[in-house]
């Protein structure tokens, strides 16, 4: 739910304005068992080097998953486009309401409210939009792509997700308080993890099975000071605005981050990364050396009227 904003209620995809006049949206999003085959073959297409880049261009292409992205993300944003500029309540309707509605109703908040931006507040919207809204991901994250064998209830539903909002973060690189690593960290948590978050279907499963009890929250870990900073996004500026995502395929891209991290070296990144700390935290100094000189200026010109500037 999005605090003092217009309500935003769960449910998949025929979006229904109930202010200030009643109209209904379809839109067709592809169920769970689509997704998990458009996740095998672009597994298969990032895994295959034998490729020519004509023929990994086609396999990319013929496997739609940069088409469930895009579909999710226009979906999103006509939610918000709604409550933000048309000041209307909004009931996002799904066939169970535990997987492409919530897709939507998180990044609409993440879209709307910048506190969704923010490592912390992201992590609240995972834990009621998709822990306590009761998304099955015991079922859903049960085996990974790489399995011969795939339950017929298995599917990315998170992973794709967490991909839009890689695209959103890629597009906003300054707006977001965490880095790719965070989202990173949640897509390998969600497929095996030895905390107890993601663990069961839903909140009464977890009761039941005492996983409060009997584990450790993911977030307990992620909390801690030297994993929040290494988590965080060294560009983060707090930016209250909405942000409204491009979803034109060239603004949509592959999330090397994830399917070809096995097949690149992050040496250069590593390298670039830090290098770009290193410059921002030297910029901090300098602004730091120009804030003191500027206040030993204004002393001066306080003390020696001849000083001031005409």
């Amino acid at each position: 739910m999005l605090p003092s904003r217009p309500r935003l209620e769960v449910e998949d995809l025929s979006l229904r304005l109930t202010i200030p006049q009643w109209r209904r949206i379809h839109k067709a999003l592809e169920r769970s068992n689509v997704l998990q085959e458009s996740l095998i073959k672009l597994v298969e297409a990032c895994n295959d080097q034998s490729h020519s880049m004509d023929r990994w261009l086609s396999k990319l292409e013929a496997s739609n998953w940069q088409t469930h992205v895009k579909e999710i993300l226009t979906t999103a944003c006509l939610a918000a486009q709604c409550i933000d500029r048309e000041g209307a309540s909004v009931l996002v309707h799904g066939t169970e309401g535990t997987d492409s509605t919530l897709q939507v109703t998180s990044l609409a908040q993440i879209i709307l409210d910048p506190a969704c931006r923010t490592i912390r507040g992201f992590q609240g919207l995972v834990e009621r939009e998709w822990l306590q809204a009761g998304h099955p991901f015991q079922q859903r994250c049960a085996q990974s792509a790489y399995s011969n064998s795939k339950p017929r209830q298995e599917a990315p539903v998170f992973l794709l997700f967490l991909d839009c909002v890689w695209q959103i973060l890629r597009q906003f690189p300054c707006s977001f308080e965490f880095s790719e690593s965070f989202l990173v960290l949640l897509f390998e948590h969600a497929y095996a993890s030895q905390f107890g978050t993601f663990l069961g279907n839903s909140t009464a499963e977890r009761a039941k099975l005492s996983l409060p009890e009997k584990t450790v929250s993911l977030w307990s870990w992620v909390n801690r000071p030297q994993e929040l900073e290494r988590l965080t996004n060294p560009l983060y500026e707090a930016n209250s605005l909405v942000i409204w995502p491009s979803v034109a395929p060239q603004s949509l891209l592959l999330w090397e981050g994830v399917f070809l991290r096995w097949n690149r070296s992050s040496k250069c990144l590593d390298e670039a990364y830090e290098e770009m700390v290193h410059i921002i935290e030297y910029n901090k100094e300098l602004q730091n050396k120009v804030n003191t000189l500027r206040r030993q200026l204004a002393q001066l010109e306080t003390e020696d009227p001849l000083l001031q500037t005409p």
